[in-house]
């Protein structure tokens, strides 16, 4: 995919959010597994740290998994994320940026969320993407990219 086609999705803080974004920022769209887990808390521990930067560099942030807003909600709260969550609960987003894959762990085969990360123009370009992301590094990476548009 180069192009991002408009869609509205639910987000935390009874929001609705609008990709590409409708106020000619750009977006950093990470996806991953599962709220509170290590990897996850870590990724999003690691934007929230930089969150000034990605908004000085005219960009919005915002974290995707399959969670409910619920438990996004409950995330966000205790990790003191600036940044929206958006509630992908019937995988829509997933699909559409191909991050709902076949995974493999400990011998056993099933689909779930590769970790991937999306820089998208106002305008809906992809004018970058990373999958299979390996946490450590990765925010720094992006916001190296965003810094440079």
């Amino acid at each position: 995919m180069k192009k991002v086609q408009p869609i509205n999705c639910n987000a935390t803080s009874n929001l609705t959010v609008s990709i590409p974004d409708t106020q000619e920022r750009n977006i950093v769209l990470y996806f991953y597994p599962k709220d509170a887990t290590p990897g996850c808390t870590i990724e999003g521990q690691d934007f929230r740290d930089n969150y000034q930067a990605f908004v000085d560099a005219n960009t919005v942030i915002y974290g995707v998994s399959k969670d409910s807003i619920t438990s996004h909600e409950k995330f966000k709260d205790k990790q003191n994320f600036p940044f929206e969550l958006i509630a992908d609960e019937a995988g829509e987003l997933c699909e559409a940026f191909g991050v709902w894959q076949l995974k493999s762990k400990n011998g056993e085969e099933k689909m779930g969320i590769v970790r991937s990360t999306f820089i998208i123009s106002p305008a809906g370009d992809i004018l970058k993407s990373w999958d299979q992301v390996a946490v450590g590094g990765h925010v720094n990476e992006v916001l190296e990219i965003v810094k440079s548009l």
